[in-house]
């Protein structure tokens, strides 16, 4: 449909206040006061479509208790009855919507629903361990890159409650990178990393600062407000210096874990300030510089900056012919999917490792996959050569 600019474009199709949406709204049927709102919420007409599949997760959990039971139709009926205690099944467990897209969804109880979504973890993670990540707070500052992390995170159950921090909303250009769709565009990326989330684990525990790490925000991300714990592991995935400084500095003084991955061949940088709470900033990388050195930088100054950082020397040769050209052909650092999917991996994998009382060690790592899974010779594939000679 085209729209004639005389004519209002309708509220859903802008920006604004329906894509600020995050958190779900958690429903107990079992209550009188669970009920009148779940029958007050269909009545609405806010609710688009209901996913119902109860009973499937119900003989999940049986089986996940008792393996043997699924061989039995007899005993997961009596084990159904016994688990639900009389409580009709549509009323028994949480009804979960989802105002960003009017989806209602049925999902076991808070315990039993984390206790299955993460039983094919065991044994390399055990359900001792699995109580314990649950019970950590990791916060993540940049959301494009760091999207991939934090949903990584996520799905491995490796943390319980987070912090998400970026200032910028989803580009058309992000789409390269960033598990997302058109239908995003225009949304807060950290708005959208929650959502993700939420919608693998409702029961999570989010906080989300869109205005990104600020003078203002960056102690209430780092320590909470009244009542909240602060943070136990920083994933540090943004572009703006400042930033990544004072974020280092704050964790560094209150012994934090600090995680990044600049998903050029691989590296992955880990910062023990928990165990080496007097540790150089980036490994002594840029000497003495503070935080407030590095906001009064022009553009030169901040390029090099961070070219220390990332350790220039040791960019594969994409990314430092890249360098010159950022402001003239190109708008900013390449950035692939694959190698970005590659360092949620590597973050969530030593994020797991660090809050279960593994000895990383600080420094930096590198799964180069040029390196690790080299070609063999120069001969170009003669598929390659046809579509070349076919472009030309």
């Amino acid at each position: 449909m085209v729209w004639h600019r005389s004519v209002p474009r309708p509220a859903a199709l802008t920006p604004g206040a329906a894509t600020s949406h995050f958190r779900p709204e958690l429903l107990d049927a079992s209550s009188p006061e669970g009920l009148r709102d779940l029958e007050a919420l269909t009545a609405s007409g806010s609710v688009s479509a209901v996913h119902d599949t109860i009973e499937d997760q119900l003989d999940e959990l049986i089986r996940c208790e008792d393996p043997a039971v699924a061989q039995s139709t007899g005993s997961l009926v009596a084990s159904r009855r016994r688990i639900c205690d009389g409580t009709p099944l549509w009323q028994w467990g949480t009804w979960v919507f989802y105002p960003w897209n009017g989806r209602l969804v049925h999902v076991l109880p808070r315990k039993v629903f984390q206790r299955v979504r993460t039983d094919r973890n065991r044994n390399k993670i055990d359900r001792v361990q699995q109580r314990v990540l649950r019970e950590r707070r990791i916060g993540v500052i940049g959301l494009s890159v760091g999207n991939s992390a934090a949903v990584t995170l996520a799905m491995e159950g490796v943390g319980g409650s987070f912090r998400l921090a970026d200032f910028d909303t989803v580009g058309l250009s992000n789409l390269n990178r960033l598990r997302a769709g058109v239908g995003d565009l225009g949304v807060s990326k950290a708005v959208l990393a929650a959502r993700q989330m939420f919608e693998i684990d409702p029961y999570l525990d989010i906080e989300v600062f869109t205005d990104g790490l600020t003078e203002e925000s960056i102690g209430p991300f780092f320590d909470g407000v009244e009542g909240t714990r602060p943070l136990d592991l920083l994933v540090e995935e943004c572009d703006t210096g400042w930033a990544k400084v004072a974020a280092r500095e704050y964790a560094r003084r209150r012994e934090i874990p600090v995680l990044m991955d600049t998903n050029d061949r691989g590296l992955l940088d880990v910062e023990r300030f928990d165990r080496e709470p007097h540790r150089p900033l980036f490994h002594g990388r840029i000497g003495g510089s503070t935080s407030s050195d590095v906001a009064g930088m022009n553009r030169g100054e901040l390029l090099a900056f961070l070219l220390a950082v990332v350790d220039e020397p040791r960019l594969s040769p994409a990314m430092r012919d890249a360098v010159g050209e950022i402001g003239r052909s190109l708008c900013s650092w390449p950035q692939l999917a694959s190698g970005v999917m590659l360092g949620g991996a590597l973050v969530a994998d030593t994020a797991r490792r660090i809050l279960l009382g593994e000895l990383i060690p600080s420094g930096r790592t590198y799964i180069d996959l040029d390196e690790l899974i080299p070609a063999v010779g120069p001969q170009i594939a003669p598929a390659f050569v046809r579509v070349m000679e076919e472009v030309r």
